[in-house]
């Protein structure tokens, strides 16, 4: 099967190309949305412009796009546009996302725009339990920053790395405040730096925390650096 992912650069469409490259379908190409505005409803604005670099170190073809706009029909148009000529120069079956489906808005949005056209739109882990998943992500090696919020109770966590060891306090305050475990839904959005399929991993030299309120914030990586994995031979 021949798919494009969405690729946000957070962990979740992090693991669905690694879900994809599992399932040896050919990934033809990463697509990329950086918003100018940080109320899109479809896509995250936070750190969107290091996919730039990952897929690089993927070697896949990247599609980078901005979007301008709040609307989610008029967000869905921009990937509309873009996949239904990746299905008639690909071939692609399907556009995939990340994450366990919570994303609704997301998730129908893009399905109203490209069934139509042949194309499917799903969510690799659909149904898969939560907890599970991001255990996973972070036994193997997946080094995961929170990149932006949207909740009390994340305030502290916002620019923080998510680990092992921190792993059942995000579960607590998850439970305690009410947003989801994996931040679906919009409650906050992850940067992935590093995780087994990368041959080479983005160091963050410097960053800022830019606040929009009370519950609400973004990182901004102001330096970094590309390096190779000392246990990846070039």
């Amino acid at each position: 099967m021949k798919v494009a992912v969405m690729y946000s650069g957070g962990k979740d469409s992090t693991y669905a190309i690694e879900y994809c490259l599992n399932k040896k379908w050919e990934i033809t190409h990463l697509i990329s949305v950086k918003p100018n505005r940080t109320d899109c409803y479809l896509y995250h604005y936070a750190t969107v412009e290091l996919t730039k670099e990952m897929a690089k170190t993927l070697g896949i073809n990247h599609i980078y796009l901005n979007c301008t706009i709040a609307n989610p029909t008029k967000e869905a148009k921009i990937i509309e546009d873009v996949v239904v000529e990746l299905h008639k120069s690909s071939k692609i079956d399907a556009l995939v996302l990340g994450g366990v489906g919570l994303q609704e808005t997301q998730l129908k949005s893009l399905q109203k725009a490209l069934l139509p056209h042949k194309v499917e739109v799903f969510a690799t882990h659909a149904g898969v339990d939560e907890e599970d998943i991001l255990k996973d992500m972070l036994s193997r090696g997946y080094k995961i920053i929170i990149s932006s919020i949207a909740s009390d109770g994340l305030q502290k966590w916002l620019g923080k790395e998510l680990t092992m060891d921190n792993f059942n306090e995000l579960r607590r305050d998850s439970i305690k405040f009410g947003f989801d475990l994996l931040g679906e839904g919009g409650y906050y959005d992850t940067f992935v730096y590093d995780a087994p399929i990368f041959n080479k991993k983005l160091i963050i030299d410097d960053f800022s925390r830019i606040y929009e309120g009370p519950y609400n914030g973004h990182v901004l990586v102001n330096k970094f650096k590309i390096v190779v994995k000392k246990d990846t031979f070039a």
